[in-house]
């Protein structure tokens, strides 16, 4: 369940899933590849930073078009 209350600038990972068009599973692996951080949250709900997400869909936009 996603709360409804989550600092400007973050994203919870439901939000960071839909961003970048992948699963809860995805970030899991994004995370554990260390292409993303934990920018905040709690255990049961983590936060990444915003900015941080939209560079990543943007390398993922520029890989998928070359």
């Amino acid at each position: 369940m996603e709360s409804q209350i989550i600092r400007p600038g973050f994203l919870t990972a439901h939000q960071t899933a839909g961003a970048l068009g992948i699963s809860l599973g995805g970030v899991r692996k994004l995370v554990q590849r260390g292409q993303l951080t934990h920018a905040g949250g709690t255990v049961g709900q983590r936060w990444y930073d915003a900015q941080a997400v939209a560079e990543l869909a943007a390398k993922k936009a520029t890989a998928k078009a070359a």
